[in-house]
């Protein structure tokens, strides 16, 4: 159970303030369009979208901003120069509340992660399973 208790993405959006949830309603519409296959769960008390168990992308809404999260490695390099404008540190992309949703980022960006998570299960499951002492 989710420390929060909310149960559904839709509960999650309705629960910010009026100002917030039409953009998290768009960025919850770029992520499915974007990852349409993905599950879509509440996690860590926040919106997740999952890929064959693994976590894909999340998002949230606060006061001043909206983010997006994990921002690995990976994605910053990946997306160094369209992320410049935006505040980017430990692991969370950070978009003004007041700004344009940038929905063909946001879509890349989960099309991004979605290969990363796809990658990191395919080597899971190729990787030679560790046999038990015994």
């Amino acid at each position: 159970m989710d420390v929060t208790g909310f149960k559904s993405v839709d509960e999650y959006i309705a629960s910010q303030p009026a100002a917030v949830q039409g953009v998290l309603k768009r960025v919850r519409s770029t992520i499915r369009k974007a990852v349409p296959e993905a599950e879509e769960v509440i996690s860590y008390g926040i919106p997740t979208y999952k890929l064959r168990g693994g976590r894909v992308i999340y998002f949230a809404g606060w006061r001043q901003h909206y983010s997006l999260y994990p921002a690995t490695g990976h994605v910053v390099a990946a997306f160094k120069d369209e992320l410049a404008p935006y505040q980017v540190n430990k692991g969370t992309i950070r978009f003004p509340l007041s700004a344009p949703v940038p929905v063909k980022l946001i879509e890349r960006i989960a099309k991004f992660r979605a290969k990363e998570v796809a990658a990191r299960e395919k080597a899971k499951a190729t990787a030679p399973k560790k046999r038990q002492a015994g």
